[in-house]
């Protein structure tokens, strides 16, 4: 998908699930993550996730789990 059609793709509520499955195309992560609204959420934090695979959000609690 292009930047352009990324920019204006529907964002997802921010901070609605409890866990998420993240690739690691998709570090460095953060949350709320780039596909998120932001306008309800906490700032956005950078997670630590490399070296474990398992990354919990100070802010909401979610919990963030990288596949390989």
């Amino acid at each position: 998908m292009n930047e352009s059609a990324q920019n204006h793709a529907p964002k997802k509520p921010a901070n609605t699930e409890r866990l998420y499955k993240v690739t690691r195309a998709d570090l460095p992560l953060s949350c709320p993550t780039p596909e998120m609204a932001l306008w309800n959420s906490h700032p956005r934090v950078y997670l630590p996730i490399e070296k474990t695979g398992n990354a919990l959000c100070p802010y909401c609690g979610a919990k963030f789990e990288l596949e390989d």
